[in-house]
């Protein structure tokens, strides 16, 4: 039989730091891509659907090659988070060979590079609250590599759970483990412990991806099972429901037609599994497809807003 594990969930967590006034509600980015197009096109009649049932919405800031000083652009977005009292989620994106050179194609060009960026990135956290996806499907991309490429990721995602440990301790790292399609339990589970996840808070699951609430939640508990006897403990986790309204279409991954937003970000009750669903992936976002990857696209937000 599978068992929920009773962890406390993040808000439980913050409380026992002793942190004052700590935050309870998850942070809106009034910067998203959904929010920027809707306030400069407000005579499209997209716009105030797209304005309050996505940008009106918590959703989670990814951060890469893109975004600059690394160290400025998280100090600022935390700070920002930190002053409207909310617990912002940021997404760490900058792997070396990542998404395997296909439609997310790049990250940081060395290892040595992407050890001063993912420090950095940890570092401007500091003291403040957070809430942290590690590297989207990067584990469970690790078949791509060679032996040598395979043991330089594994050792980057242990370096990265150590600075995060010791340089930005309020923050609740989820080290990302794809979906329930792509790897059996047990091997979700050895990659997550190989990885460090024992010095991490939890993981994530359906980045991006339009898998069922009840076929996540039941993979993440089977997931944190098998980390329980292979290695002793469970983990929490949190699911990205950002996409999953209506499911997946067969296996079809790249903007397919019909889906949906799913259920709202949102901190669930103590002992709950998962510990939090959340809106990583931001919905008009495209796959690559529909448009670049990574560029907002109104029309697909739109679709997603009604299942079409």
């Amino acid at each position: 039989m599978i068992k929920t594990l009773v962890i406390p969930t993040l808000a439980l967590l913050l409380a026992a730091t002793g942190a004052a006034r700590a935050a309870t509600s998850l942070y809106v980015d009034p910067q998203s891509s959904a929010a920027v197009w809707a306030r400069a096109n407000p005579s499209d009649g997209r716009a105030a659907d797209i304005a309050n049932r996505i940008a009106n919405q918590p959703g989670a800031r990814w951060f890469g090659g893109w975004s600059g000083d690394i160290g400025s652009a998280v100090g600022g977005y935390v700070g920002a988070a930190a002053a409207a009292n909310r617990i912002p989620v940021l997404v760490a994106y900058n792997i070396p060979a990542r998404d395997c050179g296909q439609a997310s194609a790049g990250g940081a060009g060395s290892l040595a590079a992407y050890q001063d960026w993912i420090r950095a990135f940890a570092a401007a956290l500091g003291n403040r609250q957070a809430i942290v996806v590690l590297e989207p499907d990067a584990l469970p991309q690790l078949d791509c590599l060679d032996a040598n490429g395979k043991a330089a990721r594994l050792q980057l995602f242990q370096y990265a759970v150590t600075q995060f440990k010791n340089l930005a301790p309020q923050t609740s790292l989820y080290l990302d483990i794809g979906n329930s399609s792509w790897l059996a339990p047990a091997e979700a589970a050895t990659r997550l412990a190989n990885a460090g996840i024992a010095n991490a808070h939890g993981f994530s699951l359906n980045v991006s991806n339009y898998r069922t609430d009840a076929e996540s939640n039941a993979y993440g508990i089977a997931v944190s099972n098998a980390l329980q006897q292979q290695k002793g403990y469970g983990k929490p986790f949190v699911v990205d429901t950002s996409r999953n309204g209506n499911g997946p279409n067969g296996t079809q991954w790249c903007d397919p037609a019909g889906r949906k937003i799913g259920v709202t970000s949102r901190i669930n009750p103590a002992g709950s599994q998962p510990e939090m669903t959340l809106w990583i992936k931001s919905p008009g976002e495209a796959d690559g497809c529909a448009a670049a990857a990574g560029a907002f696209s109104p029309e697909l937000a739109y679709k997603l807003i009604y299942g079409y």
